[in-house]
């Protein structure tokens, strides 16, 4: 068998494997395996296969490693519209009580309220921005 085949079977194992485990790791090093692959059919000799299968593994994952570095950091999961369903809906403030909080109806249940660091208590429409255990936390609108 040429080294080629084996280096695409390698690829094709790591691709499989990356679709059971969902990292991104595995297809990177799916694609340094293909890369050596190529090494093969232009005639390299193994060491050089080798060398070309570690510095595209290590340059792939690096720039993986840098792009997600870069990325700015999106907000805490207890602010996260994409983990709680509830961030960005609006609901009723009929008054507000002496210590600060809020009973508010959301989603045919009542809530404790709290108002974000640095607003003002005043009833009508408020916006959630954030759970904070069982309470939600409010802006006004």
């Amino acid at each position: 068998m040429a080294q080629s085949t084996l280096w695409w079977l390698l690829a094709g194992a790591a691709v499989a494997l990356e679709l059971v485990s969902g990292t991104i790791y595995l297809l990177l090093t799916a694609v340094a395996f293909a890369a050596a692959a190529v090494a093969a059919h232009l005639g390299a000799a193994l060491p050089v296969q080798l060398v070309v299968a570690a510095v595209v593994g290590v340059g792939t994952v690096g720039a993986w490693y840098l792009k997600q570095r870069a990325r700015p950091a999106g907000p805490p999961p207890q602010a996260s519209p994409d983990m709680n369903l509830d961030i960005g809906e609006r609901v009723q403030v009929d008054a507000w009580l002496a210590d600060g909080t809020a009973l508010v109806r959301h989603r045919g249940a009542q809530w404790t309220a709290v108002l974000r660091a640095g607003g003002r208590g005043q009833p009508g429409a408020h916006r959630v921005v954030e759970l904070q255990g069982n309470r939600l936390v409010l802006e006004p609108l």
